[in-house]
């Protein structure tokens, strides 16, 4: 069987045993997706400390191999990893703590996935939500590029972020609504 067809969940399994040609080829999968996820989360940050901070993602991920349950799935596991090594340049860059008190996680809400009708309608909303990243705040513009860019569900989001499904969705509506607030022709904008 070719390493290169495998699943990302199967690479991972293989690495935990020991093989460290899937750790090359998780990097071939995943180097170009950290990267533009680093790139609208950290918008601003210099290229270099982008690229080092995703080859740090993989060493951390390397030594924390065993932590992975092969049973889950692998992207929201090495996103976890990524999120926090981004938080960790936010912190530094801004010297003071990015996150505070989370009320989002005080209050409960029902979550409703939306699905969106068609490809090119989707592809409309990443073109003007992407307009707009520069406009939200740091937490709010990691959720967005994690949901509309990277393509995680709620569940997926919440595993990477460490929060309830629930304050999934209330970051999602709040970063929708700056978003509307920012954006010229927001009335058109099916957030």
């Amino acid at each position: 069987m070719d390493p290169s067809d495998s699943t990302d969940e199967a690479l991972a399994q293989r690495l935990q045993a020991g093989d460290e040609e899937s750790l090359s080829l998780l990097m071939q999968r995943f180097e170009p997706k950290l990267m533009r996820y680093g790139r609208r989360f950290l918008e601003g940050q210099r290229e270099d400390v982008l690229r080092q901070a995703v080859q740090d993602i993989f060493i951390s991920a390397y030594q924390n191999i065993e932590s992975f349950d092969p049973r889950q799935r692998f992207s929201p596991w090495i996103y976890r990893i990524a999120h926090n090594a981004f938080v960790d340049i936010l912190r530094r860059r801004t010297k003071q703590p990015l996150y505070g008190i989370d009320f989002d996680q005080l209050i409960s809400h029902p979550i409703h996935e939306d699905s969106f009708a068609a490809e090119k309608e989707q592809e409309e909303i990443r073109v003007l939500v992407e307009k707009g990243l520069g406009e939200l705040a740091p937490a709010q513009r990691e959720i967005i590029v994690l949901y509309y860019f990277e393509e995680l569900s709620y569940k997926e989001i919440a595993d990477v972020l460490h929060v309830p499904v629930s304050t999934v969705g209330v970051r999602l509506a709040r970063a929708r609504t700056t978003l509307k607030r920012t954006l010229p022709n927001s009335s058109e904008l099916p957030l």
